[in-house]
Protein backbone atom coordinates (compact mmCIF):
# COMPACT_ATOMS: atom_id res chain seq x y z
CA UNK A 1 0.00 0.00 0.00
CA UNK A 2 1.37 3.40 -1.04
CA UNK A 3 0.31 6.60 0.71
CA UNK A 4 -0.31 9.84 -1.17
CA UNK A 5 -0.98 13.01 0.80
CA UNK A 6 -3.99 15.09 -0.17
CA UNK A 7 -1.69 18.12 -0.35
CA UNK A 8 0.22 16.44 -3.17
CA UNK A 9 -3.04 15.97 -5.08
CA UNK A 10 -3.95 19.63 -4.44
CA UNK A 11 -0.64 20.93 -5.76
CA UNK A 12 -0.71 18.66 -8.81
CA UNK A 13 -4.20 19.82 -9.76
CA UNK A 14 -3.18 23.47 -9.30
CA UNK A 15 -0.20 23.04 -11.64
CA UNK A 16 -2.31 21.26 -14.24
CA UNK A 17 -4.98 24.00 -14.24
CA UNK A 18 -2.34 26.58 -15.13
CA UNK A 19 -0.49 24.37 -17.61
CA UNK A 20 -3.63 23.32 -19.48
CA UNK A 21 -4.76 26.92 -19.87
CA UNK A 22 -1.41 28.26 -21.05
CA UNK A 23 -0.22 25.59 -23.48
CA UNK A 24 -2.14 23.59 -26.06
CA UNK A 25 -1.26 19.86 -26.24
CA UNK A 26 1.28 19.12 -28.98
CA UNK A 27 -1.18 17.05 -31.03
CA UNK A 28 -3.66 19.94 -31.16
CA UNK A 29 -1.02 22.51 -32.03
CA UNK A 30 0.39 20.29 -34.77
CA UNK A 31 -3.11 19.71 -36.18
CA UNK A 32 -3.73 23.47 -36.32
CA UNK A 33 -0.43 24.16 -38.05
CA UNK A 34 -0.99 21.31 -40.50
CA UNK A 35 -4.46 22.64 -41.30
CA UNK A 36 -3.00 26.06 -42.00
CA UNK A 37 -0.63 24.55 -44.55
CA UNK A 38 -3.30 22.52 -46.35
CA UNK A 39 -6.23 24.99 -46.23
CA UNK A 40 -6.82 26.36 -49.78
CA UNK A 41 -9.26 29.20 -48.90
CA UNK A 42 -7.13 32.37 -48.31
CA UNK A 43 -9.29 33.85 -45.54
CA UNK A 44 -9.44 30.49 -43.73
CA UNK A 45 -5.67 30.09 -44.10
CA UNK A 46 -5.10 33.57 -42.68
CA UNK A 47 -7.46 32.84 -39.78
CA UNK A 48 -5.64 29.60 -38.94
CA UNK A 49 -2.39 31.57 -39.04
CA UNK A 50 -3.82 34.05 -36.53
CA UNK A 51 -4.82 31.19 -34.22
CA UNK A 52 -1.26 29.85 -34.39
CA UNK A 53 0.11 33.32 -33.62
CA UNK A 54 -2.14 33.40 -30.57
CA UNK A 55 -0.52 30.22 -29.28
CA UNK A 56 2.92 31.74 -29.79
CA UNK A 57 1.90 34.92 -27.95
CA UNK A 58 0.56 32.86 -25.02
CA UNK A 59 3.85 30.94 -24.81
CA UNK A 60 5.85 34.17 -24.95
CA UNK A 61 3.83 36.06 -22.35
CA UNK A 62 2.59 33.29 -20.06
CA UNK A 63 -1.00 34.34 -20.69
CA UNK A 64 -3.88 31.86 -21.27
CA UNK A 65 -4.45 30.57 -24.80
CA UNK A 66 -8.12 31.63 -24.48
CA UNK A 67 -9.89 34.20 -22.31
CA UNK A 68 -12.45 31.52 -21.36
CA UNK A 69 -10.34 29.42 -19.02
CA UNK A 70 -13.25 27.05 -18.63
CA UNK A 71 -14.85 24.93 -15.97
CA UNK A 72 -12.35 22.43 -14.60
CA UNK A 73 -13.19 18.87 -15.65
CA UNK A 74 -10.94 16.52 -13.70
CA UNK A 75 -10.55 12.87 -14.66
CA UNK A 76 -8.72 10.66 -12.17
CA UNK A 77 -7.64 7.03 -12.03
CA UNK A 78 -6.81 5.89 -8.50
CA UNK A 79 -4.79 2.73 -8.03
CA UNK A 80 -6.37 0.18 -5.70
CA UNK A 81 -3.08 0.03 -3.78
CA UNK A 82 -3.09 3.76 -2.99
CA UNK A 83 -4.16 5.23 0.32
CA UNK A 84 -5.12 8.91 0.09
CA UNK A 85 -4.17 10.60 3.34
CA UNK A 86 -6.86 13.29 3.61
CA UNK A 87 -10.01 14.19 1.70
CA UNK A 88 -9.45 13.47 -2.00
CA UNK A 89 -12.36 15.49 -3.42
CA UNK A 90 -11.58 18.47 -1.21
CA UNK A 91 -7.95 18.31 -2.35
CA UNK A 92 -9.03 18.43 -6.00
CA UNK A 93 -11.22 21.48 -5.40
CA UNK A 94 -8.53 23.18 -3.34
CA UNK A 95 -6.16 22.59 -6.24
CA UNK A 96 -8.57 24.18 -8.72
CA UNK A 97 -9.01 27.19 -6.44
CA UNK A 98 -5.24 27.52 -5.98
CA UNK A 99 -4.47 27.14 -9.67
CA UNK A 100 -7.11 29.57 -10.89
CA UNK A 101 -6.32 32.16 -8.20
CA UNK A 102 -2.52 32.07 -8.23
CA UNK A 103 -2.44 31.54 -12.00
CA UNK A 104 -4.64 34.62 -12.52
CA UNK A 105 -7.12 32.60 -14.59
CA UNK A 106 -10.66 33.78 -15.21
CA UNK A 107 -13.15 32.39 -12.71
CA UNK A 108 -16.37 31.44 -14.49
CA UNK A 109 -18.26 29.09 -12.15
CA UNK A 110 -21.53 30.12 -10.50
CA UNK A 111 -22.77 28.42 -7.34
CA UNK A 112 -26.36 27.96 -8.51
CA UNK A 113 -27.36 27.24 -12.13
CA UNK A 114 -30.46 29.47 -12.01
CA UNK A 115 -29.83 32.04 -9.28
CA UNK A 116 -26.15 32.33 -10.32
CA UNK A 117 -23.54 34.02 -8.07
CA UNK A 118 -19.86 33.48 -8.85
CA UNK A 119 -18.05 31.10 -6.49
CA UNK A 120 -14.95 33.30 -6.79
CA UNK A 121 -12.39 30.53 -7.29
CA UNK A 122 -13.74 28.45 -10.22
CA UNK A 123 -14.79 25.60 -7.94
CA UNK A 124 -16.27 23.10 -7.78
CA UNK A 125 -14.57 20.92 -10.37
CA UNK A 126 -16.52 18.31 -12.31
CA UNK A 127 -14.76 15.25 -10.93
CA UNK A 128 -14.72 11.75 -12.45
CA UNK A 129 -13.05 8.93 -10.52
CA UNK A 130 -12.11 5.41 -11.63
CA UNK A 131 -10.49 2.69 -9.52
CA UNK A 132 -7.74 0.87 -11.40
CA UNK A 133 -5.00 -1.65 -10.55
CA UNK A 134 -1.71 -0.28 -9.22
CA UNK A 135 -0.31 2.20 -6.70
CA UNK A 136 -0.40 5.44 -8.66
CA UNK A 137 -2.90 8.25 -9.21
CA UNK A 138 -3.39 9.62 -12.73
CA UNK A 139 -4.89 13.10 -12.91
CA UNK A 140 -6.12 14.80 -16.09
CA UNK A 141 -7.39 18.38 -15.96
CA UNK A 142 -9.43 19.44 -18.99
CA UNK A 143 -10.73 23.03 -18.74
CA UNK A 144 -13.93 23.26 -20.80
CA UNK A 145 -15.04 26.59 -22.21
CA UNK A 146 -18.75 27.00 -22.72
CA UNK A 147 -18.70 28.46 -26.21
CA UNK A 148 -18.19 24.87 -27.33
CA UNK A 149 -19.93 23.15 -24.40
CA UNK A 150 -23.16 25.00 -25.15
CA UNK A 151 -23.19 23.54 -28.67
CA UNK A 152 -23.09 19.93 -27.43
CA UNK A 153 -26.15 17.66 -27.67
CA UNK A 154 -27.47 14.25 -26.70
CA UNK A 155 -30.15 12.10 -28.33
CA UNK A 156 -31.82 8.86 -27.35
CA UNK A 157 -32.05 7.33 -30.80
CA UNK A 158 -34.06 4.23 -31.66
CA UNK A 159 -32.00 1.17 -32.60
CA UNK A 160 -33.81 1.14 -35.95
CA UNK A 161 -32.16 4.47 -36.83
CA UNK A 162 -28.88 2.61 -37.01
CA UNK A 163 -25.55 3.86 -38.29
CA UNK A 164 -27.10 6.53 -40.50
CA UNK A 165 -29.05 7.95 -37.57
CA UNK A 166 -25.87 8.30 -35.53
CA UNK A 167 -23.92 9.92 -38.36
CA UNK A 168 -26.72 12.31 -39.30
CA UNK A 169 -27.09 13.43 -35.67
CA UNK A 170 -23.37 14.15 -35.36
CA UNK A 171 -23.23 16.17 -38.60
CA UNK A 172 -26.47 18.02 -37.74
CA UNK A 173 -25.03 18.98 -34.33
CA UNK A 174 -21.89 20.50 -35.86
CA UNK A 175 -23.94 22.21 -38.58
CA UNK A 176 -26.29 23.80 -36.02
CA UNK A 177 -23.29 24.93 -33.97
CA UNK A 178 -21.95 26.98 -36.90
CA UNK A 179 -19.22 29.41 -35.79
CA UNK A 180 -20.32 29.50 -32.13
CA UNK A 181 -17.84 26.90 -30.77
CA UNK A 182 -14.83 28.74 -32.31
CA UNK A 183 -13.89 26.26 -35.04
CA UNK A 184 -11.89 24.41 -36.13
CA UNK A 185 -13.38 22.04 -33.58
CA UNK A 186 -12.72 18.58 -32.25
CA UNK A 187 -15.87 16.45 -32.17
CA UNK A 188 -16.18 13.93 -29.34
CA UNK A 189 -18.89 11.32 -29.89
CA UNK A 190 -20.22 8.86 -27.32
CA UNK A 191 -22.43 5.99 -28.48
CA UNK A 192 -24.09 3.50 -26.15
CA UNK A 193 -24.45 3.00 -22.44
CA UNK A 194 -27.16 5.08 -20.79
CA UNK A 195 -28.10 8.77 -21.00
CA UNK A 196 -25.30 9.90 -18.68
CA UNK A 197 -22.72 7.38 -19.88
CA UNK A 198 -23.01 8.51 -23.50
CA UNK A 199 -22.31 12.10 -22.45
CA UNK A 200 -19.26 11.03 -20.43
CA UNK A 201 -17.95 8.96 -23.35
CA UNK A 202 -18.24 11.98 -25.65
CA UNK A 203 -16.25 14.15 -23.25
CA UNK A 204 -13.62 11.47 -22.71
CA UNK A 205 -13.25 11.18 -26.49
CA UNK A 206 -11.88 14.74 -26.50
CA UNK A 207 -8.94 13.54 -24.37
CA UNK A 208 -7.67 11.30 -27.17
CA UNK A 209 -4.85 12.62 -29.37
CA UNK A 210 -6.29 14.48 -32.35
CA UNK A 211 -6.00 12.33 -35.44
CA UNK A 212 -5.97 9.05 -33.50
CA UNK A 213 -8.41 6.36 -34.58
CA UNK A 214 -10.81 4.07 -32.78
CA UNK A 215 -9.24 0.58 -32.43
CA UNK A 216 -12.25 -1.00 -34.16
CA UNK A 217 -11.89 -0.46 -37.94
CA UNK A 218 -15.66 -0.04 -38.24
CA UNK A 219 -15.67 3.01 -35.98
CA UNK A 220 -12.36 4.27 -37.34
CA UNK A 221 -13.94 4.38 -40.81
CA UNK A 222 -16.97 6.18 -39.36
CA UNK A 223 -14.67 8.80 -37.81
CA UNK A 224 -13.06 9.44 -41.19
CA UNK A 225 -16.40 9.68 -42.97
CA UNK A 226 -17.81 12.08 -40.38
CA UNK A 227 -14.72 14.29 -40.55
CA UNK A 228 -15.08 14.55 -44.33
CA UNK A 229 -18.81 15.33 -44.09
CA UNK A 230 -18.26 17.97 -41.40
CA UNK A 231 -15.46 19.68 -43.32
CA UNK A 232 -17.70 19.71 -46.41
CA UNK A 233 -20.16 21.93 -44.48
CA UNK A 234 -17.93 24.91 -45.30
CA UNK A 235 -18.21 26.60 -41.88
CA UNK A 236 -14.43 26.89 -41.70
CA UNK A 237 -12.14 28.49 -39.11
CA UNK A 238 -14.11 30.90 -36.91
CA UNK A 239 -16.99 30.60 -39.39
CA UNK A 240 -15.20 32.40 -42.25
CA UNK A 241 -15.56 29.50 -44.70
CA UNK A 242 -13.09 26.93 -45.92
CA UNK A 243 -12.53 23.20 -45.58
CA UNK A 244 -11.24 23.16 -41.97
CA UNK A 245 -14.34 23.08 -39.78
CA UNK A 246 -13.06 20.17 -37.69
CA UNK A 247 -9.60 18.83 -36.91
CA UNK A 248 -10.86 15.45 -35.80
CA UNK A 249 -13.86 13.28 -34.98
CA UNK A 250 -13.31 10.83 -32.13
CA UNK A 251 -15.82 8.15 -31.19
CA UNK A 252 -16.04 6.17 -27.95
CA UNK A 253 -18.56 3.36 -27.45
CA UNK A 254 -20.09 1.26 -24.68
CA UNK A 255 -22.59 -1.64 -24.65
CA UNK A 256 -26.20 -0.55 -24.34
CA UNK A 257 -29.74 -1.84 -23.81
CA UNK A 258 -31.58 -3.68 -26.61
CA UNK A 259 -34.22 -0.94 -26.72
CA UNK A 260 -31.94 2.09 -27.05
CA UNK A 261 -29.05 3.79 -28.81
CA UNK A 262 -27.90 6.88 -26.87
CA UNK A 263 -25.67 9.26 -28.82
CA UNK A 264 -23.90 12.30 -27.38
CA UNK A 265 -21.78 14.90 -29.14
CA UNK A 266 -19.38 17.01 -27.08
CA UNK A 267 -17.72 19.71 -29.16
CA UNK A 268 -14.27 21.02 -28.31
CA UNK A 269 -13.08 24.39 -29.65
CA UNK A 270 -9.80 25.13 -31.43
CA UNK A 271 -8.12 25.16 -28.00
CA UNK A 272 -9.37 21.75 -26.86
CA UNK A 273 -6.98 21.41 -23.93
CA UNK A 274 -5.91 19.14 -21.15
CA UNK A 275 -2.84 18.37 -19.07
CA UNK A 276 -2.03 15.31 -17.01
CA UNK A 277 0.33 13.92 -14.41
CA UNK A 278 0.86 10.65 -12.58
CA UNK A 279 1.37 11.04 -8.83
Amino acid sequence: MRTVCAAEIRDAVARLCVEANRKLPCDMECALRSARESEPWPLAKETLGTLCENLEAAARTGLPICQDTGMACVFTEIGQDVHIEGDFESAVNEGVAKGYTEGLLRKSVVRDPIRRGNTGDNTPAVLNVRLVPGDRVRIVVAPKGFGSENMSRIAMLKPSQGEDGVKDFVVETVCLAGPNPCPPVVVGVGVGGTFERAALLAKQALLRPVGSHHPDPYYAAMEEELLARINALGTGPQGFGGQTTALGVQIETFPTHIAGMPVAVNIGCHVTRHAEVIV
